[in-house]
């Protein structure tokens, strides 16, 4: 090393610029119910990241690792113009499009399409029916192809109130 510095050549030590990199933020929709039984659709951030491999000699990357527990994986293929009228969740359960693009709506009034690589986590199951025979949410293809989802269905207890609760 003091010879590289002495005629110097550049010394050549192993990089961590990953390790110095702020961790990434990424984020999803949440479909929660509130105390009253009304569904919503919040942005939610997902932002603890720890910097590690996943399997050696694999270089690191970032991962924020969730509550384990057991999950059900399911593929969709929701026909074009597919319709899901006004329903909850059958279990709390992340959603994520492959290809098209999908909408759901929550008994508030608010809407979010939704396209492939987003995320949708469904936890409405404690949401109440309204005077309008609205419960859960209302959801259907945008477009005229069909929709490919990712679906995982997990074992977490649907809570009330508690909008972003998965960070």
């Amino acid at each position: 090393m003091l010879l590289c510095l002495l005629v110097g050549l550049p010394l050549l030590l192993p990089q961590t610029h990953a390790r110095a990199e702020q961790a990434p933020t990424m984020w999803y929709w949440h479909n929660w119910a509130d105390k009253s039984g009304i569904s919503h659709m919040t942005k939610c951030p997902i932002r603890n990241f720890d910097l590690k491999t996943m399997s050696r000699p694999a270089g690191p990357q970032w991962q924020d690792r969730q509550t384990p527990g057991a999950a059900q994986m399911i593929f969709t293929v929701q026909p074009a113009h597919w319709n899901g009228t006004w329903h909850p969740d059958p279990k709390v359960q992340w959603i994520i499009p492959l290809s098209g693009s999908w909408y759901v709506t929550a008994m508030d009034g608010t809407k979010v399409v939704m396209g492939p690589g987003e995320i949708s986590l469904g936890e409405d199951q404690r949401s109440v029916r309204d005077g309008a025979g609205r419960i859960g949410h209302y959801a259907g293809n945008v477009g005229d192809g069909p929709v490919q989802l990712l679906v995982i269905q997990t074992d977490e207890v649907p809570t009330i109130g508690q909008p972003c609760r998965f960070r």
